[in-house]
């Protein structure tokens, strides 16, 4: 595993067997690269903590839900200043991101603002970060002083985003604050292309902002996706053309189109909603990041066919999901409104005769065998941290990165889309990513070796994004303080969780996904 590389090289952090105070108590983290009250570096100046700091603070609510916060110091504020003091994070003068954020900087909010309504019954506080923790975090960065805020993300294609607003009263909230303070520069929707779906047919508005707004890197033979990439242009995404991905993602060349903002912000508040995710198991802080990419032709899902024929779509080999993914093609190809009808009516045939058979995992990757998304995924993260304003990436963290998740209500069961209220009433932070996936996936009751999402995230490779152990992860905060595994090993009363179907053996002691 990585870490031992990076810190002889930059830091040569050493191994003190540091300790940590729990309201008295002292225990030893066992092997930890870093000391729990500081790095040894200057957070300010050097992004190098997003990668080296293995903490996670976390704090509870009083209650699993989201109180009145138009009171000055409602309660998320409380929770959102619990945890900036526990990362040491905060500046009394400067408010929660004080020491975080330099005078004069650029600041970029990332929440989760994937859609503008529950595709289920169960409302939308389980499906995008909610609005008190948005604002909260946003009057707080404008405390430390920096030159511009600003809150972005690229929805999912059938967004309305207006009505996101509107739902979340985001829209007049950020109207109200850039009149009253001119550093706020409001929401931005980072889409180049929406859609719409008429009788099940897709129409898209493309081209919807210009290309210079936004940075195009090519990972190349370094991207996660190279060692599957077979040269079938076999790389797919849910309802769209497979010859634009091709254009995109093959042997030797992997692109991402990355919103200028994100790349030339000083300072990146990673903003998620903790949720299980039917194709990458968990959506935390590092799928988060597919927001961040303007394009869906540059973001590779799931690879054609079963198992068994070299895809990861679904489990070994299925005629009829075959059959759904010729006429899924055609269908996402063809320019003719008329033609695509035809063909969506030949795939729900199809569909039809999947649930005859008691299918339940689909066509789509939804299933822990899918072995694309955590490659697209970490990626993006990796040029999150690295990734320069013309195109290339540097050998050393560009901007600083800070994980603040929403896990108050969060969501299980078919997430990201259809999430039923999974009330945790929690707020966790931290600096790394990774680090704070692997909290995230216990507390969905997952085995985190089991998500390859987390898992790989600790990975050896060009341009990483924890240079420790995920056995060095430690909790600060509300909870008995230490190793996260063991934390969670040794707690009681854990809330259970829906997992997706296709995610069931992620859990611990459970067996694998069938072939439905």
């Amino acid at each position: 595993m990585m870490g031992s590389g990076i810190e002889d090289r930059e830091l040569r952090v050493e191994d003190r067997g540091s300790r940590i105070e729990d309201r008295g108590s002292e225990f030893e983290v066992r092997s930890s690269r870093t000391e729990v009250r500081g790095l040894g570096i200057n957070s300010i100046l050097d992004p190098r903590s997003s990668i080296l700091d293995p903490r996670v603070a976390l704090t509870a609510l009083p209650s699993p839900a989201y109180a009145d916060e138009s009171a000055p110091e409602g309660e998320i504020q409380q929770a959102l200043g619990r945890v900036a003091n526990e990362l040491r994070w905060s500046d009394e003068d400067r408010g929660p991101f004080g020491r975080m954020i330099p005078r004069g900087a650029r600041v970029l909010i990332k929440p989760n603002l994937v859609l503008h309504e529950n595709e289920g019954p169960w409302g939308i506080d389980p499906l995008v970060t909610h609005q008190s923790l948005i604002r909260a975090v946003v009057e707080g960065a404008l405390r430390a002083g920096p030159s511009e805020v600003l809150i972005g993300d690229a929805p999912l294609q059938g967004c309305d985003f207006q009505r996101l607003l509107s739902v979340t009263g985001l829209g007049e909230w950020a109207d109200r604050l850039m009149r009253l303070e001119p550093s706020f520069k409001g929401v931005r929707d980072f889409r180049r292309t929406t859609c719409v779906f008429v009788n099940g047919v897709r129409l898209a508005a493309e081209s919807l902002q210009s290309e210079e707004r936004f940075i195009l890197f090519d990972l190349g033979r370094d991207s996660l996706l190279e060692p599957v990439a077979d040269g079938r242009n076999s790389f797919r995404v849910t309802c769209y053309d497979p010859r634009l991905m091709a254009r995109t993602h093959a042997p030797g060349r992997h692109q991402y189109l990355v919103a200028k903002e994100v790349i030339e912000a000083d300072v990146v508040i990673n903003l998620p909603k903790l949720k299980t995710h039917k194709k990458a198991g968990i959506t935390c802080a590092l799928k988060n990041l597919i927001g961040i990419n303007g394009n869906k032709e540059y973001l590779p899902h799931h690879r054609l066919g079963g198992s068994q024929t070299g895809g990861d779509c679904y489990p070994n080999y299925n005629m009829i999901k075959r059959a759904l993914e010729f006429t899924a093609d055609r269908e996402n190809m063809t320019s003719s409104f008329a033609m695509a009808k035809v063909w969506h009516g030949v795939g729900r045939q199809f569909i039809r005769a999947l649930r005859l058979t008691g299918d339940r995992v689909g066509t789509d990757g939804s299933w822990s065998g899918n072995d694309t998304i955590w490659r697209t995924c970490l990626d993006l993260n990796r040029i999150l941290l690295y990734g320069r304003p013309n195109g290339t990436m540097d050998s050393r963290p560009q901007r600083q990165v800070l994980h603040v998740v929403d896990a108050v209500v969060a969501g299980q069961g078919d997430g990201p889309l259809c999430p039923q209220p999974l009330p945790l009433g929690l707020i966790l932070a931290g600096h790394n990513a990774a680090a704070v996936d692997r909290v995230g996936a216990h507390l969905l009751g997952y085995d985190p070796e089991r998500l390859s999402i987390v898992r790989e995230a600790f990975g050896d490779f060009q341009w990483p994004i924890a240079s420790f152990e995920p056995v060095d992860v430690a909790i600060l905060g509300d909870w008995k303080a230490g190793p996260a595994d063991q934390v969670f090993r040794e707690r009681k009363n854990l809330t259970p969780v829906i997992h997706p179907i296709g995610w069931r053996d992620a859990a611990p002691h459970a067996t694998s996904v069938s072939a439905q």
